[in-house]
């Protein structure tokens, strides 16, 4: 079978390059003869192979057109432990590459001092050196023109920075060093340009918790200041912007990014422990926003769904929870409106993107089941079956109405890894504009290829990515073009349109996925948020916080540390219930119930900024032969409470009989949902009987008796007494003795009587049987109203 088509290719012009080749071997038979006869100028490889590393750590131009100079510039470090002498750095130039797949064998033995090389370039261009001692770095910096290197037509070439020298153990010239890259070389026009789509990706983690602050603003809380630190001068974020602006790229963003710096340009909140504090960053986050919506003011954005939920855990374990791929529904709702609102440009959300680019059946109906009809592949996954000698078009229809956007798996592969050293960066740039160049000139039918990379590149490797893409689009062999276009573009007949099956997904992926238990946790919360909003006056306030973040709870960006995720998941549930006890009963003690109906107050309190409503308070007797709610063992009444306050509900009770009876108070949502926690309490009943009532109004009955009898006899008494003392000697009545107060000794008797049958505090008075109703929780033997 010929190459793959991702994988290898073929020269543009197999006939004529053959018969080059074949001349210039003829023309330079007899100089090889005489060459054979003489000692080599090629100094000898060492046998103790790699003694000196060789860092090449700048070439510019990354790829040189006629009349260019190219300057290589790096270090060299002696790793033996003797001194090398007599050294020096030179430039060779390696035979040209014909296919992708060379391209590939030629990265992984690019230190292979073994592999075939060419001689060094002209003597004038080295860099010497007396000595180089062990441990140390010596720089090099060389500079040849490009006609110097005698490179042949269009093509990739290898070029090689070796250093040779002698060791005292070893005192003859020698190869002790090499290091190993690629010049891609167009020395005119290409026939046919490669319409090139380069992704740039705005991508962070979940850095927003669901938590929006108790007051009416709803202060957004954030977890960290990792966001403020991607968006500052010199971070990720910023890098990314930065560089980016200049390219034409297409920018893939997640809403959820630009919501959450959104929300930092006011004021915010941030966790430090068990509390929060306040947010700083406020003038970076209005600045970083600023930059970027003047970025894309005139480029192509394409949305992913907000929080970028991963895709394929979505397909392979969440499918099976109810409720799941509304969640997904919702996110790519939301993504279009908070672009407009954020960046004022209308993004597409006709595209999804699995993670790396993998994909089977269950993902791609996943994909498409919120509306997008266009899947991100990558060549790695889709691979191609057929015969194809070539690099295919990116777009293909895999059915129903779906296109995969089969990004190029080894361009859109070329900076992952650490880039933090500028030799390993160099590498990078030189191997992706050696693929591109390879993949043009396989063919001369213009083909539109897309580069997926990595979706959260470190800001070192977007700098290297920004680095080849500025060469890429000063090149004469590509040019730039838009996702939707290439998404557009024909699709070439022979190329693959079969999905892989889901047996082949990489297991490790498949290791990183959220689980189902995971998703089973997010169902969880998501039905006692459900349960919570029912009761509340303005929903909004607490289902869009939520929301979006049970869209973070199942974001792409947990691959890999689900410690993190299953602590944010917690986070957010924890908060659910937080929020629900804030709408509670208040405890009751034992309430104690004297005569045959009464009241029982149950109190309702709301710690919540708003309202909360559409809440019924039922009231039940475990012992409705002892005593009744209402007219049955159970009431239930509606309750409305304003938030920050609370209310008191009152029922009518009936005694049955004396003793202890257990009632239960429980909130209900009004569809019949149990709310919150019960308030269970004690209700002593002590009725009083007619027997009872009969003694006691007898005994009243007696004690006015008893008074009216003393109140006779103190009058008969009086009259006698007036009668003994009879008229004085002049014939007059004599005084009865003046009262000090003003009344007559002879009523005081019926005044005291009377006094004492009016005084309420008299010991033979009964009790009241309530106290005064009060809110605050009650108190050991409250009592009720009757």
């Amino acid at each position: 079978m010929a190459e793959a088509a991702d994988f290898q290719g073929t020269s543009a012009s197999p006939a004529r390059r053959w018969l080059r080749r074949t001349g210039a071997l003829l023309a330079g038979a007899p100089l090889l003869a005489g060459l054979l006869q003489l000692p080599t100028a090629t100094p000898a490889l060492a046998a103790d192979s790699g003694t000196v590393s060789v860092a090449l750590d700048t070439l510019t131009p990354s790829a040189p057109t006629d009349g260019d100079t190219v300057i290589v510039s790096g270090t060299v470090t002696n790793t033996g432990k003797q001194a090398v002498t007599g050294a020096h750095v030179g430039l060779r130039v390696g035979p040209e590459l014909t296919t992708r797949s060379a391209i590939d064998n030629a990265t992984k033995n690019s230190n292979d001092m073994q592999a075939a090389t060419g001689p060094e370039v002209g003597g004038k261009y080295i860099e010497k050196f007396s000595q180089l001692t062990p441990g140390v770095a010596e720089p090099f910096s060389i500079s040849v023109p490009v006609d110097e290197l005698d490179l042949g037509d269009s093509g990739v070439y290898q070029l090689a920075v070796s250093l040779s020298g002698e060791t005292s153990a070893q005192p003859w010239e020698q190869v002790l060093g090499m290091e190993r890259t690629f010049l891609p070389w167009q020395s005119d026009e290409a026939d046919t340009r490669t319409r090139t789509t380069y992704l740039w990706p705005l991508i962070s983690t979940a850095h927003m918790t669901a938590e929006t602050g108790s007051n009416e603003q709803q202060t957004p809380v954030f977890l960290n200041d990792d966001l403020a630190k991607e968006i500052s001068p010199g971070g990720r974020l910023d890098q990314l912007l930065s560089l980016g602006k200049d390219l034409d790229v297409t920018w893939v963003i997640d809403p959820d990014l630009l919501a959450s710096v959104d929300a930092m340009t006011r004021t915010y909140r941030v966790r430090s422990g068990d509390t929060t504090r306040a947010g700083t960053y406020q003038a970076v986050a209005k600045q970083w926003l600023a930059g970027l919506q003047d970025a894309v003011a005139a480029k192509e954005v394409v949305a992913l769904p907000f929080a970028d939920p991963d895709l394929a855990s979505l397909a392979h374990n969440g499918t099976s929870v109810t409720g799941t791929l509304s969640h997904l529904k919702e996110a790519t709702d939301v993504a279009a409106t908070t672009v407009r609102t954020v960046l004022h440009v209308t993004p597409s959300t006709d595209f999804a993107w699995p993670v790396e680019g993998t994909v089977d059946p269950s993902i791609v109906k996943v994909a498409t089941s919120a509306g997008a009809d266009k899947v991100i592949a990558r060549s790695d996954s889709l691979q191609e079956t057929g015969s194809l000698s070539y690099t295919p078009s990116a777009a293909r229809p895999i059915g129903g109405g779906t296109t995969a956007v089969v990004a190029d798996a080894r361009l859109s592969t070329a900076f992952q890894g650490d880039l933090t050293k500028a030799s390993a960066s160099t590498l990078a740039v030189q191997n992706f504009l050696a693929q591109s160049l390879a993949l043009d000139l396989q063919t001369h039918k213009q083909r539109s290829v897309v580069v997926a990379p990595q979706r959260m590149p470190s800001a070192r490797q977007a700098q290297a990515m920004a680095e080849a893409l500025t060469a890429l689009q000063s090149s004469n062999w590509s040019e730039s073009q838009e996702l939707t276009a290439a998404a557009a573009a024909k699709p070439d007949p022979a190329a693959t349109t079969t999905v892989p099956s889901t047996s082949r997904y990489p297991s490790s992926l498949r290791k990183q996925e959220l689980t189902r238990s995971a998703f089973m946790e997010i169902a969880t919360t998501q039905d006692k948020l459900d349960n919570f909003k029912v009761i509340l006056s303005d929903q909004s306030r607490v289902v869009t916080p939520f929301g979006r973040a049970v869209n973070r709870e199942m974001s792409t960006s947990w691959r890999g540390r689900a410690t993190e995720a299953r602590s944010f998941r917690s986070d957010v549930e924890a908060y659910v219930d937080e929020l629900t006890d804030q709408v509670k009963l208040i405890d009751k003690s034992e309430t104690k119930l004297s005569g045959r109906s009464a009241t029982i107050p149950v109190t309702v309190q709301n710690n919540l900024v708003q309202g909360a409503d559409h809440l019924v308070l039922r009231l039940t007797s475990l012992s409705p032969k002892r005593l009744e709610i209402g007219d049955d063992a159970y009431d239930e009444q509606p309750v409305e409470v304003s938030g920050g306050h609370s209310q008191t509900v009152k029922f009518t009770t009936t005694a049955k009989a004396n003793g202890q009876a257990r009632v239960i108070a429980q909130l209900y949502t009004e569809d019949g949902q149990v709310y919150g926690a019960p308030v269970r309490f004690d209700v002593k009943v002590t009725e009083f009987t007619a027997t009872v009532m009969l003694v006691i109004g007898g005994g009243f009955l007696l004690l006015v008796l008893a008074g009216f009898r003393m109140y006779t006899q103190r009058k008969r008494a009086a009259a006698r007494e007036t009668e003994e003392d009879g008229p004085d000697e002049t014939g007059e009545a004599v005084d009865a003795p003046e009262n000090p107060d003003g009344g007559d000794d002879r009523l005081k008797g019926e005044s005291d009587t009377r006094s004492r049958a009016d005084d309420p505090q008299q010991p033979s008075d009964p009790a009241p049987d309530t106290a005064a109703e009060s809110a605050d929780p009650s108190g050991t033997g409250e009592r009720v109203d009757r």
